[in-house]
């Protein structure tokens, strides 16, 4: 692997073409975000944050949804689906890889011990939604891609085609393993009286408001504290708590209009119990975000031919209402990198992560992840799990491993109240760095893709 990588470099380094090739489009993506940074400021004050987060919210609400609807409905069918199955559990498999290097990163950095499992999740977790967009976007508006006809529709309806795997992952999975640490946690009697401090848009990172806007109003009674922990606590001894902290929930699933069914009977086990009142509060119901919505919809037009004749074929009767959602599509890319130019623009916060265990998590999630990814997506293609010729197949694979960490991972640290600071900042310099490592990975993929 190593020769072949020193092949690749001596080659680019020789051809000029097919660095430039792959380079022009990220400096596409730099100039608008650059473009956000000046207007956003706060030296300029061009345009106030108030107006960078509805810009995000209508990313969020409207044109992704519309980008997702429009490529993805067009794209799959029933025989596609039956292809492209590695596409999410190439997803799962990056995920894995990258937690067990994360707990890697973290036994050999050693952050402050209330970080440990959150250096774990920023590791493994990557941008599947609007950053790998935005690239395919840039690469396909270049005239040299290597893509064919189609490359913006079907590389859209790849990634969107993942992207469901990666949001049910961060909204159970993710969110409880950014569960405050107990050990860490204040706990406050029960006399005493807790000031909470108001939160408003003006006090989220715009970052976060650009993946989850209006965030802080989902906030419920135990997102904020180490809920599993307490109801798991009679693994090491203290019984008598725990019992009396299950009837108390159980108590409180009955207010809230559950049914007597959802106490179950007596002989109910006492872990089987716990399991399931985490599983109730684990908040599934979020998964239905726009994005989501956007591809079950968009997949399901697809799965049946009538629809999709209605819809996307160019005589269909509602062809008007598909090409009004591609207008606005189309606002999608630009608005994304504008509203990324507003993080460069608010600048990193303080953290207590530690610059040894900072800069582990950069170099794994951006240097050594890309480099296990080209193996394992080698190795997909020996085995014949890749569709065969496929480029496009094959470049959203390499881009599941490449891109920085999820934004979403830092809107669910915020609302658990588990290093958000420390998210906002490393969310921040993983950008920074990722600008110079797509783009040589993204120069390095070009040239694989010429065996593809």
């Amino acid at each position: 692997m190593a020769s072949y990588m020193l092949s690749v470099g001596k080659e680019i380094a020789g051809n000029p073409g097919n660095l430039m090739s792959s380079v022009v489009p990220l400096l596409k993506l730099l100039c608008l975000s650059s473009i956000g940074l000046v207007l956003a400021h706060p030296k300029m004050k061009l345009i106030p944050r108030e107006t960078f987060e509805l810009l995000s919210k209508l990313v969020f609400a409207l044109f992704l949804p519309c980008l997702i609807f429009t490529e993805l409905g067009k794209s799959v069918t029933l025989e596609n689906m039956r292809e492209w199955w590695f596409i999410p559990v190439n997803v799962m498999i990056s995920t894995a890889i990258g937690c067990i290097l994360g707990y890697l990163v973290a036994l050999i950095c050693r952050p402050p011990p209330q970080f440990f499992r959150f250096t774990v999740v920023m590791t493994g977790f990557g941008n599947t939604g609007n950053l790998p967009i935005a690239i395919i976007g840039s690469v396909c508006h270049t005239n040299d891609h290597p893509f064919g006809q189609h490359c913006n529709t079907t590389g859209v309806a790849y990634v969107s085609f993942a992207q469901w795997v990666a949001v049910i992952l961060v909204y159970t999975f993710v969110y409880h393993m950014l569960e405050p640490p107990e050990e860490f946690y204040e706990i406050v009697p029960e006399d005493g009286e807790i000031e909470r401090e108001e939160i408003s848009d003006a006090t989220v990172p715009l970052l976060f408001e650009a993946e989850w806007p209006g965030m802080h109003h989902k906030e419920t009674e135990h997102c904020k504290t180490p809920f599993i922990a307490r109801i798991f606590r009679s693994m090491s001894g203290n019984v008598e708590y725990n019992s009396a902290e299950l009837g108390r929930h159980e108590e409180e699933g009955l207010a809230e209009g559950g049914s007597p069914k959802s106490v179950r009977c007596l002989m109910e086990p006492k872990v089987v119990r716990k399991v399931r009142i985490v599983a109730e509060r684990t908040p599934i119901q979020h998964i239905l975000q726009p994005p989501t919505i956007a591809s079950l919809l968009a997949i399901i037009v697809g799965m049946v031919p009538q629809l999709r004749s209605f819809l996307f074929q160019e005589d269909a009767p509602l062809s008007f209402f598909t090409d009004s959602l591609q207008i606005m599509a189309a606002a999608m890319v630009p608005s994304v990198m504008l509203v990324l130019g507003g993080l460069f623009a608010e600048g990193p916060v303080k953290s207590e992560l530690g610059i040894r265990t900072t800069i582990g998590i950069i170099f794994t999630r951006l240097v050594l992840l890309p480099i296990v990814g080209i193996g394992v997506v080698a190795l997909a293609g020996k085995l014949n799990i890749v569709v065969s010729g496929d480029k496009m197949f094959t470049f959203v694979l390499l881009l599941q491993y490449t891109t920085p960490s999820a934004i979403l991972l830092g809107a669910m640290a915020s609302l658990r109240g588990y290093g958000p600071k420390e998210a906002s900042a490393l969310l921040f310099w993983q950008h920074i760095f990722a600008l110079f490592s797509l783009s040589i990975y993204v120069t390095v993929y070009f040239k694989l893709l010429n065996f593809v």
